[in-house]
């Protein structure tokens, strides 16, 4: 696996370094740098020199800076000049970080990463409100948008006619940093769709939704019903679908009606009176312990982990522990 590590002035790598396991979960051969204002060149490179040494594998290498011709560009540089395989790209944000953490998984060299990174790190500038962004540098329309559908005549059949679903996540929060980089990126999907009867009646949240949407991926908000007509419509046989629910019940109420979801990733359930913490990230009532058992006994199964790096934990020994704690309380 290729090897990255952050380097800057000051602590901006270490905290972005934070930023990104926070989003993509904990990874290995992921380092970072830092230059302190009462440091000099030689301390920097000794750093990189240690980190380098930290890593499983030093054959290939990719060092992301803050700043092109800065004093940990220019160190990156003397170590980089006596590695061929070895990489460095400049102006590092967080986009381009998490880019390089999914590149990993399925390229090996480090300078076919740096070159992917690129257009990753320059989609990620953007401007709210979008008109003052500079008209040269915005972003293409995605394709496929929800307009398109409805130009296509009824009855087409688009692919083998059924949408695919990549993932389908239970998640308080819906779209948000980890969905938009780690479980995207993973998944690959082309359209994002949250399905909920009460966001589609919030103009403002579901505003906010849409400027969460990577580039490239199309976000809709649908009523569960309207989910129930797109899982039916063979126009939509072309989609490569991420859906998100707010709660185990709303995903309960969609497969019902028949939403064909196999398997539910339970990401967050945010605590509220009533509920019970399981972990840190999930909580549940009897409603929820209850919705999750009905669609058991539907044959749905259940990955329960925050990001696609962490381990999944085992359903049935959750609603244990929600059931146990449950009872306690009453």
């Amino acid at each position: 696996m290729v090897g990255i590590i952050l380097a800057s002035h000051g602590s901006f790598a270490d905290g972005i370094h934070q930023s990104a396991e926070m989003i993509f979960g904990p990874q290995t051969d992921f380092k970072s740098c830092i230059l302190k204002p009462d440091e000099g060149p030689a301390d920097v490179k000794r750093k990189m020199q240690e980190a380098v040494a930290s890593l499983t594998d030093q054959e290939e290498v990719l060092f992301l800076v803050d700043l092109w011709g800065g004093t940990p560009f220019n160190q990156a540089t003397s170590l980089v000049n006596e590695h061929e395989n070895w990489a460095i790209v400049a102006g590092m944000n967080l986009p381009m970080v998490i880019e390089a953490l999914t590149q990993r998984f399925s390229v090996t060299a480090a300078k076919e990463i740096a070159t992917a990174v690129v257009p990753t790190g320059n989609d990620g500038i953007k401007t709210y409100p979008e008109e003052i962004m500079p008209s040269q540098t915005k972003a293409p329309e995605a394709k496929n948008t929800p307009s398109a559908k409805e130009t296509i005549p009824e009855g087409t059949v688009l692919g083998d006619g059924h949408i695919e679903y990549v993932l389908a996540r239970v998640d308080t929060r819906l779209l948000h940093g980890q969905v938009a980089t780690g479980w995207t990126h993973t998944t690959h999907p082309n359209r994002i769709i949250v399905v909920s009867d009460t966001v589609p009646h919030d103009k403002l949240r579901t505003s906010m939704i849409k400027q969460a949407a990577p580039n490239g991926v199309n976000v809709s908000v649908a009523p569960i019903k309207n989910m129930v007509k797109a899982n039916n419509d063979p126009r939509f046989g072309d989609t490569r679908a991420l859906v998100l629910f707010e709660s185990v019940e709303d995903a309960l109420t969609a497969i019902k009606a028949g939403v064909d979801i196999k398997e539910i990733n339970l990401g967050s359930s945010a605590y509220k009176e009533g509920k019970v913490n399981v972990t840190k990230a999930l909580s549940f009532d009897q409603t929820d312990v209850d919705a999750i058992k009905e669609l058991q006994s539907l044959g749905v199964k259940f990955d329960v982990r925050g990001v696609p790096s962490d381990a999944p934990a085992n359903i049935d020994d959750l609603l244990r522990v929600a059931e146990k704690k449950l009872a306690e309380k009453k």
